[in-house]
C-alpha cells in the first residue's frame, strides 16, 4: 500500500470516528473504530465511512425515506452469523446493501448465493468491487448486485435469509415487508430476517413475523432475528 493510500485510509477512519463521536459519543466511536480497523483488515474490503446521501439528492433522487449510509459493525455481524450461519441459507439477500459489508462477511461464513440491492449506483459499484475481492476466498460463490429501489423489488422465491441494517424508514419498510409476504405466499417456507438497528421492528411483528433472537452491545449496536413461516 502506498503512502497516499495509507494517509487516505487514516483520514477516512478519523473522519468516521468524529462523525460517530459527534452523533453518539466518544466511547462508542472508539469501540467502533477499533472494530473497523480490525474488520477491514480481516476481510480485505473497504466499507468504512458515513454518507448522508447528499450527492443522490443533488441528482434528483428522493432520499426522504432513506437513512444515512453507515455499515453495520463487524462484531455485530459476526455475533449473529455465529448463531444463524449464512451457509444454511439457500439464497441470502441484503436489502440496502450499501458497499457490501454484510454480504462479504456472509460469504466468508459460508453463504453460496448472495444478492444485494441498493438504490445508490455508487454503493452498488463499491459492493461489486468488495464482493469480487471476497470471491477470491470463497470458491463457488455466486452473487448479484442490483441497482434498484427495494420498495418495488420482487423477492426471489428461493430467498430464505434476509439482512437489513435499518436502510430506510417505516414507509419503505412496509412495502418491503409486503414483498416478503408475497414471496412467502407464492412459495411457503421459513424465511429468516436479520434486522440490525431494528428501529421499526413492529412492522415485521405486526405482519406475523416472530422474534427469535435479540442481541445488544452498548446503546446503539443492536440486532434482532425474526422468522416467517416454517420449514414445511
Amino acid at each position: 500500500m502506498t503512502t497516499d493510500c495509507i494517509f487516505m485510509k487514516l483520514f477516512q477512519y478519523l473522519r468516521y470516528f468524529f462523525y460517530i463521536a459527534f452523533n453518539w459519543n466518544f466511547s462508542i466511536a472508539w469501540y467502533i473504530l477499533r472494530q473497523e480497523i480490525k474488520g477491514e483488515k480481516k476481510y480485505g474490503i473497504h466499507t468504512t465511512g458515513a454518507d448522508e446521501l447528499e450527492q443522490l439528492e443533488k441528482k434528483g433522487i428522493d432520499i426522504s425515506h432513506a437513512t444515512i449510509y453507515m455499515p453495520v459493525s463487524y462484531d455485530l455481524l459476526e455475533t449473529v452469523f455465529e448463531q444463524y450461519a449464512p451457509q444454511k441459507f439457500t439464497h441470502f439477500l441484503d436489502i440496502g446493501c450499501g458497499k457490501g459489508r454484510a454480504m462479504c462477511v456472509a460469504a466468508r461464513y459460508g453463504a453460496k448465493k448472495i444478492t444485494g440491492i441498493d438504490f445508490s449506483k455508487e454503493f452498488c459499484t463499491a459492493a461489486e468491487k468488495n464482493m469480487a475481492a471476497t470471491r477470491q476466498h470463497c470458491p463457488g460463490l455466486e452473487y448479484t448486485i442490483i441497482h434498484n429501489d427495494a420498495f418495488y423489488y420482487d423477492i426471489p422465491e428461493d430467498v430464505d435469509g434476509i439482512f437489513l441494517f435499518n436502510p430506510f424508514d417505516e414507509v419503505i419498510l412496509e412495502g418491503v415487508v409486503e414483498r416478503i409476504l408475497e414471496s412467502h405466499e407464492k412459495r411457503p417456507r421459513k424465511i429468516t430476517i436479520i434486522y440490525a438497528n431494528p428501529l421499526h421492528k413492529e412492522v415485521f411483528t405486526d405482519a406475523g413475523c416472530k422474534e427469535v433472537y435479540h442481541y445488544q452491545n452498548l446503546k446503539y449496536l443492536e440486532v434482532v432475528v425474526l422468522e416467517l413461516g416454517d420449514e414445511r
